[in-house]
């Protein structure tokens, strides 16, 4: 189910911000570890815009609850951490394909209208997140997946350099965003905050002068470097897809 938090239009310049990335802010609750073979058991997405002002600021929230893929592995550990009854009448989860799809799709039209090129995920500790979408994209054997198949931006290593914190309650206090513990765990709750704290913390480098930085000139060494560093980078990610 997709929730619209405000109104806002996106913003092309969104696509200067991150070398064509949009942020997207994702969490998952599992039966486990291991994203190949445990289940996703719940999945949420909050798509991050800019506004007139070249602040960050949360735009919309996708959230279902999922139903374990055939054969998934779910960890009694697992669910007794996140409190999720895989089986109960009431989650109405739906099928693991026609989640990540209908994630997969408004994220697509944010691109686009962002003036952007792909998503990049944002979690904390992304890596774990990056993982199960990218097993259950592969699993739904969907071709055009959205999201870097390998580059993130994490909120625990950006909250333990501004704020000395990387455990996301203690970091979203830090931040001066409230954080209710009996909401945690729950994959929509926790992916509005991780998106709260982390257009928090991009916002106070902007504040703090580190956005926009000035454009270095066509013959400057260094930007020739890095426009060759990005051409390599495309290559990597052109192969991957």
């Amino acid at each position: 189910m997709s929730d619209n938090q405000a109104s806002f239009t996106y913003n092309k310049e969104m696509g200067k911000r991150f070398r064509g990335f949009l942020p997207v802010v994702i969490d998952v609750e599992s039966g486990g570890f291991n994203a190949k073979k445990d289940a996703l058991l719940e999945i949420a997405a909050v798509i991050v815009h800019m506004n007139d002002d070249g602040d960050l600021e949360p735009a919309e929230t996708i959230h279902f609850h999922v139903e374990p893929f055939e054969g998934a592995n779910i960890d009694k550990a697992a669910i007794d951490f996140n409190g999720i009854d895989p089986w109960h009448p009431f989650r109405f989860a739906i099928k693991e394909d026609k989640a990540i799809e209908q994630i997969f799709a408004p994220v697509r039209a944010a691109i686009k209208a962002s003036g952007c090129t792909r998503a990049v995920l944002v979690g904390h500790n992304a890596g774990f997140d990056l993982g199960f979408v990218h097993a259950a994209a592969e699993r739904a054997k969907i071709k055009r997946n959205p999201f870097h198949p390998f580059s993130t931006l994490d909120t625990a290593a950006l909250s333990g350099l501004v704020y000395g914190q990387t455990v996301l309650a203690r970091a979203v206090r830090a931040a001066g965003i409230h954080f209710d513990a009996k909401e945690a765990h729950s994959a929509k709750y926790d992916t509005v905050k991780t998106a709260e704290l982390f257009c928090a913390l991009v916002n106070r480098y902007k504040a703090l002068g580190g956005w926009p930085l000035e454009q270095a000139s066509d013959s400057d060494p260094a930007e020739q470097s890095a426009n060759v560093q990005e051409k390599s980078d495309t290559d990597i990610e052109t192969q991957a897809d």
